[in-house]
């Protein structure tokens, strides 16, 4: 996959070619390494998808790449899942 920024919304274009308009929810830390949420901005129901993403800042540029490794993309997701659980607690 790869992103691209304009007007603060990120187009993603899948593996497919399909291009998916979403905007930055968040940007999260684990393990030395930065990782965005975005919403899908097009989706019709309320449940938009979440996309997760790599965040990578190189001087005043910034991008955004898909995470190929399965462990990498499990250990972020579980991460995320345990910050819910903790806001859902306070």
């Amino acid at each position: 996959m790869t992103a691209e920024i304009e007007n603060n919304i990120i187009e993603i274009i899948d593996e497919d070619g399909t291009v998916i308009k979403c905007e930055l929810f968040d940007i999260i830390e684990f393990e030395n390494k930065q990782y965005a949420l975005l919403i899908e901005a097009d989706a019709q129901d309320e449940d938009p998808e979440v996309v997760l993403m790599r965040y990578i800042e190189e001087g005043e540029e910034s991008f955004f790449e898909s995470i190929d490794n399965d462990e990498e993309f499990q250990k972020v997701s579980e991460y995320i899942d345990s910050l819910d659980m903790k806001g859902d607690e306070e």
